[in-house]
This record gives structure tokens, C-alpha cells and sequence, in this order.
């Protein structure tokens, strides 16, 4: 996945990358270009920004543990990646949706059913205890903010991290890790009275 940078990359030049012979770095070529990730004229392959979060998907559904699929994203694929999960769900997704007065950002919402699922990603490798309290409560702030703009809006904060092994709650609050993801999403509404949510008054 590393190989997978936008423009155009020969196979010589991918077979370094990944650290691999030429035969099968065409081989790996041909397979993501079969799957709609890059397209590949037998020498050169032309990736475009999707593609990198289109080849993990693609990993994912060939078995590839989604914690390892994703150690090769950056924050910005991260929260692509996160976005892709909730579409696959049929929620609506809005990314990096900016809130004004104060100004706030919100990584990923993701709606369905009249609820809206704000999620603040957070990409670290190691992160303490009194971090994800900060980062919770910032996302609570946020969350208020949004149903304070969103005329009968009902909202749930979250938080979705990269590294972490299990999911957990901060006063009501699900931190969850990038590969229990899908299976929160599927329960999200089942589990709705264990969730901080926050509506309009």
C-alpha cells in the first residue's frame, strides 16, 4: 500500500517500493487494477488520491486485519476510511464539516434514522488516559455545538482511534478502535441508551 502515491509509477519503480521482484510487482498491479484501484497499462499505473483507501478496502474484504490495512494511512486517509465505513452502512457522511462561532471542526458525521454520529478520528500510536478524557470532552463541546446550529437535531459524539485494542466508553462516550468499527456501527442504534446523545432542547 505503500506503493500507492498519486501519479503515475512504472513497474520497476513499485517493485522498490514494496521490496519486491518485478514479476510480482506487475502481478499486484494488475490485481488492484482489476479491482478499480489505479489503472495500469501493462507498464505504468495511475493512482489518484481515492486509491490508497479503495486498495485497503480491497485488503480488508481479502482478510487483511484492519488495524494492519491501516497503519498505512495518514489522518486524512484515516477519516476516509471511517467516512467509507459509515456509507457502507448507509449512513449520509459529511467530512471535516466546519462549525462557526466558535470555530470547530468536525472529522466525519455520519447520519441516519435522525441521528447524527459525530466522530473526531484521532490517529495516534500511543495515547494516555488523560488524552482521551481531553479529547472526549472536546468532542462533547463540539457536539453541543452542532445540535445547537441543527434545528431538532439528535447527536452522539465518538471517538475512533487507530491504535487501540478494545472499545471503551469516557462518560458515556464510545472510544472506538478503527477495527470494531463496523460492528459498532451495526448496533449503534440497538446500544442508543448506553450513548451520550444530545439534542435540541
Amino acid at each position: 500500500m505503500d506503493g500507492i502515491i498519486p501519479g503515475g509509477i512504472s513497474i520497476t519503480d513499485f517493485s522498490k517500493v514494496i521490496d519486491s521482484d518485478k514479476s510480482a510487482a506487475k502481478k499486484i498491479l494488475e490485481e488492484l487494477s482489476r479491482n478499480g484501484v489505479g489503472r495500469f497499462d501493462g507498464e505504468i499505473i495511475e493512482f489518484d488520491e481515492s486509491d490508497k483507501l479503495k486498495a485497503v478496502i480491497l485488503a480488508l474484504e481479502k482478510g487483511v486485519l484492519i488495524d494492519e490495512a491501516a497503519q498505512h494511512l495518514n489522518w486524512r486517509d484515516f477519516e476516509g476510511l471511517t467516512a467509507q465505513i459509515l456509507e457502507l452502512k448507509d449512513f449520509a457522511t459529511i467530512r471535516n464539516m466546519m462549525l462557526t462561532d466558535p470555530r470547530m471542526e468536525i472529522d466525519v458525521v455520519g447520519i441516519k434514522l435522525g441521528v447524527a454520529l459525530l466522530i473526531d478520528c484521532k490517529h495516534w500510536k500511543r495515547h494516555s488516559q488523560s488524552a482521551l478524557e481531553s479529547a472526549v470532552l472536546k468532542q462533547v463541546e463540539r457536539t453541543k455545538q452542532y445540535v445547537a446550529k441543527t434545528k431538532g437535531a439528535i447527536a452522539a459524539p465518538a471517538i475512533v482511534t487507530l491504535y487501540q485494542d478494545k472499545l471503551s466508553f469516557i462518560n458515556n462516550v464510545p472510544i472506538v478502535p478503527i477495527f470494531q468499527f463496523a460492528s459498532f456501527v451495526d448496533e449503534f442504534y440497538g446500544n442508543l441508551e448506553d450513548i451520550e446523545t444530545i439534542r435540541t432542547e
